[in-house]
């Protein structure tokens, strides 16, 4: 996707402050973050939307997951920490390619 803002960002044509990057996932800080510690981890392949994932695409997201424990301690996060998948513009979605937002610090706002 030529014009997708996390793609120019994965090939270096945007920058970013990276944290982890391996064959299937980029990660990097967020520039409007909403907690102390922000993460966005993407999928490098172009997936638009949670909802539009194919079972082929399955390993990506098991990627995606599993590193979660490792970033959040790296981040030192060992009390405990939230992911949020925004899908679609009812659910939140700003940037058309899937993202997990990681999340945790001091204060971290709760769902009321």
């Amino acid at each position: 996707m030529t014009d997708c803002l996390f793609c120019k960002i994965i090939a270096g044509e945007i920058p970013s402050s990276k944290v982890y990057e391996d064959d299937l996932i980029f990660v990097f800080k967020d520039i409007n973050p909403k907690a102390e510690i922000h993460l966005l981890i993407i999928p490098k392949e172009h997936i638009d939307r949670l909802d539009n994932v194919s079972e082929s695409q399955a390993p990506v997201l098991t990627a995606m997951l599993q590193k979660l424990p490792e970033l959040a301690e790296s981040q030192g996060l060992t009390d405990g920490f939230r992911t949020i998948i925004n899908t679609g513009p009812a659910g939140g979605q700003e940037v058309y390619h899937l993202h997990m937002h990681l999340l945790g610090g001091k204060q971290l706002p709760g769902f009321h």
